[in-house]
């Protein structure tokens, strides 16, 4: 690949981890109204399991893109 294509991939790897970050944050707001609105405490701690799963989610992938950043921005310095 050229350095103007590894330029790009790290613009869209930056757009895909802001992307990440703002379904990080629906996501846990999601959850945390539906956890108010239960009354039953199963469903509270099933419902609180499942926005710590999805977090932890997000935050493997949030990591991913942060690798993959490192990755594309070595690949450009060992270009020059």
């Amino acid at each position: 690949m050229s350095k103007e294509a590894y330029k790009q991939r790290l613009v869209n790897l930056r757009t895909q981890m802001e992307m990440e970050k703002t379904l990080k944050k629906k996501d846990n707001e999601q959850y945390a109204r539906l956890i108010k609105g239960i009354t039953a405490p199963t469903s509270k701690e099933s419902y609180r399991k499942m926005k710590v799963a999805r977090a932890e989610a997000h935050d493997r992938r949030i990591e991913q893109l942060k690798r993959e950043i490192e990755r594309t921005k070595e690949i450009i310095k060992k270009m020059k």
